[in-house]
């Protein structure tokens, strides 16, 4: 099978959704979601449980017909084209989806062969993919032996045995260790630079940050925010200028100047004096210039200044009104969409 490495017809996106619609029963799995992905690049899908992250992964790798709405992949219309898209994409569910009762080469090998691969290339390519996912000395050992770490790196193998040109990757590190969550990160970045694009749904605002060049929210099936991961802190909260004078008792004189200047922002200024420092929300650059210039105007000695964005889960509380997985209980355990759900009880 040849690779294709350009999109007929897309222009300059891997991905193309306009107003996706998925309903089981009462339920609005997806309302009338669009969203682009760039070729080369990673779009982070985000969103609470129940949100519709998995039901989208499904539509756009045919697995589910959409009630309305149009989805283009790699050039290929997602309703009418099935059969030539199933070619050109990859797709890691939050679960492993190989055969439990084969072994890890004799799964790759069987995908290669399904894919047209002829025999010589599919063991080839199997032999490519062990190596390459460290399971070479487990090549032999039924995958229902496997650890999760290993079947998860399995299934992650199994879908790039066709060398595909849009990834899927639906919470991909849901269940595993930091160790191997780390490796699935680093085969992210190397698929990335080889060419691939790269949709990747995920609760955790780490990985959000590790992997995603850009980022779509998206509750209760509806895009609610998108933008780059700087554009999305901006949005929610601005910047913070923290000053730190050269004496801390200066602080609360400080924080009066300001506010008495109207430049201590919609929320005030906020002293911080166990730290000896003045936190000022900042909404532009001039109130940024303005706000240093007033203090040294005053005669305040400044020793440090610096700004800092809201963390990406304070983003996303903010926009979703829902804290994320990665600031709940610290864990990488992962439940079940509730859209998906009644998928299954639909299906």
């Amino acid at each position: 099978m040849t690779r294709i490495d350009k999109n007929p017809g897309s222009g300059s996106h891997a991905v193309e959704v306009r107003g996706l619609v998925k309903h089981y029963g009462e339920t609005k799995a997806l309302d009338g979601v669009d969203l682009d992905v760039r070729e080369g690049t990673v779009l982070g899908v985000l969103g609470p449980n129940g949100a519709g992250k998995t039901t989208l992964v499904r539509c756009l790798s045919t697995l589910v017909v959409p009630d309305a709405g149009t989805a283009v992949v790699a050039g290929y219309d997602v309703v009418r084209q099935p059969r030539q898209l199933r070619r050109t994409i990859g797709l890691t569910g939050q679960y492993a989806s190989v055969d439990e009762r084969l072994s890890g080469w004799e799964n790759l090998y069987m995908i290669g062969r399904l894919l047209d691969l002829s025999r010589k290339d599919a063991r080839r390519r199997a032999d490519e993919m062990l190596e390459r996912f460290s399971l070479t000395d487990a090549a032999k050992k039924v995958a229902g032996m496997y650890s999760g770490g290993m079947r998860r790196r399995l299934d992650l193998a199994a879908s790039l045995i066709g060398r595909p040109a849009v990834i899927y990757l639906d919470e991909p590190t849901t269940g595993l260790d930091p160790r191997t969550r780390n490796e699935v990160w680093d085969e992210v970045h190397r698929l990335v630079a080889e060419g691939a694009t790269v949709l990747l749904t995920t609760q955790y605002m780490e990985e959000a940050e590790q992997l995603a060049s850009e980022l779509t929210v998206i509750d209760r099936g509806k895009v609610i925010a998108n933008g780059k991961v700087d554009e999305l802190k901006a949005r929610v909260g601005g910047r913070t200028l923290r000053i730190r004078p050269a004496r801390a008792a200066d602080v609360p004189d400080m924080a009066r100047a300001l506010s008495e200047a109207g430049l201590d922002g919609p929320a005030g200024s906020q002293a911080v004096p166990d730290d000896g420092a003045l936190l000022v929300p900042i909404l532009s650059d001039e109130q940024l210039t303005a706000v240093v210039g007033l203090l040294g105007a005053r005669g305040y000695g400044i020793t440090d200044v610096s700004t800092y964005l809201p963390s990406l889960d304070e983003v996303f509380l903010a926009i979703t009104g829902h804290r994320s997985a990665s600031a709940g209980d610290g864990t990488h355990g992962g439940t079940n969409d509730t859209n998906d759900k009644a998928e299954e009880v639909a299906a």
